[in-house]
């Protein structure tokens, strides 16, 4: 599948900001599945966009832009060449070693009912692989949360997400993680797009989660879908939670009022599509 992504934040200031830093993991690698046939950032502002790459591998760009900043606006954008590989992820450099993925963050703990829950699930499967598991976990997650963009915020952990049983697609794989490393088996998190034939223009990103499964290696799972990622998942970033993945992060100086807008265009171009 060849897909169009374009990524648009706008932040406004109701009183001007006098500096902006900013922190983008926006842009995909390549791998067994994935192919960047082009990307390019572009901020509305004058200054110096650095490249480097994190400890997990990411493509990360930073910039600072001074003011008088009454706003800015961040766009990234290209096009995708995708394949379905069942959700194998293959063909990346691996910086860490698995047990990295073990450890729990303060968006990713899990409390008595986060392992209860994952306890009974490994019950109910019991003498099934860790695949099986993994997918019977994600199934049960689905079920159990009700999808509400307006219950949780980016600081939402998964104990209080499972708590009130409501969330977004962040919330989703945090809890999954959460259950699959009190489960004994490394997890990470995965920001990323979706291509959606029934809804091309988004307001967010996605997520999900990855989980290594012996034999087989890290494996992606949606648990906001239930299914494993297909030839319509871009991954982007991966990190032990959502802020090592984050789209934007960035601190500003001075000002007030601030908003944001986002939008997302994810698109199907395969000729004769």
């Amino acid at each position: 599948m060849r897909i169009s992504i374009r990524h648009e934040t706008a932040y406004t200031y109701a009183v001007p900001a006098s500096r902006a830093i900013e922190v983008l993991r926006l842009s995909p690698r390549g791998h067994d599945g994935q192919f960047v046939l082009d990307w390019r950032i572009d901020v509305d502002r004058d200054c110096r966009l650095d490249q480097s790459s994190d400890p997990f591998g990411n493509t990360v760009h930073t910039f600072t832009a001074e003011g008088p900043l009454e706003g800015l606006t961040i766009v990234a954008e290209g096009q995708i060449e995708t394949s379905d590989t069942n959700g194998i992820v293959t063909g990346q450099i691996e910086r860490f070693p698995a047990q990295v993925f073990l450890r729990d963050t303060t968006l990713t703990t899990a409390n008595a009912a986060i392992c209860e829950f994952a306890d009974g699930i490994a019950t109910r499967t019991a003498g099934g692989a860790p695949l099986e598991v993994m997918h019977a976990l994600m199934a049960a997650i689905r079920e159990r949360l009700r999808f509400d963009v307006d219950a949780t915020d980016t600081g939402t952990s998964a104990i209080e997400a499972f708590g009130i049983g409501h969330g977004v697609c962040q919330d989703f794989a945090h809890i999954f993680i959460a259950a699959v490393r009190h489960l004994g088996i490394p997890a990470r998190y995965v920001s990323g797009y979706l291509c959606r034939r029934d809804y091309i223009q988004q307001e967010a990103g996605h997520a999900w989660a990855e989980a290594l499964i012996p034999d087989l290696g890290w494996v992606g799972f949606d648990p906001a879908n239930g299914i494993s990622p297909t030839d319509a998942y871009v991954r982007a970033a991966i990190g032990l939670d959502y802020l090592g993945a984050a789209p934007i992060r960035g601190v500003r100086y001075g000002g007030r009022g601030e908003s944001l807008a986002v939008h997302v265009h994810v698109a199907d171009i395969t000729r004769g599509r």
